[in-house]
């Protein structure tokens, strides 16, 4: 951003403190006019022809630019990888909590990697890990969506799961009507 004597275009468009748009002026009249007011004369543009420049105070302007930025950075959301780590032989209580965990992750909008290690000879029945990866995310799929299918990676199995699950819908044809009947579709 260039301030004052920096601008090296020799006519820009100049807005006022108020922001009333004065005109196309020579450099050397914009940069009287702004010394006039006490200000400075700050490019906000520089890509047009000619730039468009501001009058104005340049380290208020730099303050409430700062504080702008600061505010979009409050009000974004950056999502995080979780991840829930199981093996084969997890008991249900501890599943279950697991899966307790993945949910409020996934509520919270992060995304959860499911990762089931194996260790010595549970190697030699994968489809173990398989099942409880499975069950974990068929738990979850009304809450998440699979980013990353299952897939073993030296003696680990992970997954990653998304936040935004497909909500199940009814299926119309097959609901009963008011006879208790169910309605065929023709």
């Amino acid at each position: 951003m260039k301030v004052n004597r920096e601008i090296r275009s020799p006519k820009v468009r100049v807005i006022s403190s108020t922001g009333e748009q004065i005109g196309i002026l020579p450099f050397y009249e914009a940069i009287a006019m702004a010394e006039e007011q006490g200000l400075d004369l700050v490019e906000i543009v520089s890509t047009s022809n000619p730039p468009v420049c501001k009058i104005i105070n340049f380290g208020k302007y730099r303050y409430d630019q700062t504080k702008r930025e600061k505010e979009s950075k409050k009000s974004q959301h950056q999502v995080k990888v979780k991840e829930i780590k199981i093996r084969p032989n997890t008991d249900i209580h501890d599943f279950q909590t697991k899966l307790r965990h993945a949910r409020e992750f996934l509520e919270k909008g992060n995304k959860v990697k499911i990762t089931c290690t194996f260790r010595g000879r549970e190697m030699m029945h994968p489809q173990m890990g398989e099942k409880l990866v499975r069950e974990m995310c068929e738990s979850l799929e009304e809450i998440a969506t699979v980013e990353a299918p299952a897939k073993l990676m030296g003696k680990m199995l992970q997954t990653v799961l998304a936040p935004g699950g497909t909500k199940k819908k009814k299926d119309v044809s097959k609901q009963p009507d008011d006879t208790g009947k169910e309605k065929e579709e023709k």
